[in-house]
């Protein structure tokens, strides 16, 4: 199947989005620990500046096609680039590995619009996760659902002994 005709465009704009060690805006390192560990309590606390990241890499979420008009490999090759557009702003994107790709690129746009804080070192991971199996928005293709249920296994098997 060829590839979309819009798809060589977006790639160059992903391209164009990454964060380039040259044009990168001063981060400065933390001079001791208690700066680093300060940094991390404030992203925890939210006291950053938070902005959605699609005002840091310049992209819109309009500027994707709809998964529909694409093929499976169209979204492979534009969710490729746009991890690899994450790597260079020090953020990544974990999704289950289960999750089919027009569910990947779904999510991967909505990381557009979710806050984001350029911080000093380190990674911002997306994963959409609660880390609460039984609501979980992946559903059936949720990493922790097998958790879940052995856990709930063993603890009916607790109660049984009692």
């Amino acid at each position: 199947m060829p590839m979309h005709p819009y798809i060589p465009y977006l790639l160059e704009d992903i391209k164009d989005a990454e964060r380039s060690l040259v044009e990168a805006p001063e981060i400065p390192e933390p001079e001791a620990i208690e700066e680093e560990l300060q940094q991390i309590e404030n992203w925890a606390s939210g006291d950053l500046n938070e902005r959605p990241f699609g005002a840091f890499c310049g992209l819109k979420k309009e500027e994707f096609p709809p998964p529909e008009q694409l093929s499976e490999e169209d979204i492979i090759v534009v969710y490729r680039a746009f991890s690899h557009l994450l790597f260079t702003w020090n953020a990544d994107i974990d999704l289950p590995d289960e999750l089919p790709w027009k569910l990947r690129y779904k999510f991967m746009l909505q990381i557009l619009e979710k806050n984001f804080t350029l911080l000093g070192s380190g990674f911002i991971v997306f994963d959409f996760c609660t880390g609460y199996a039984p609501d979980c928005i992946f559903g059936k293709y949720c990493s922790c659902k097998k958790f879940w249920e052995d856990e709930k296994d063993r603890g009916t098997a607790d109660s049984e002994e009692e």
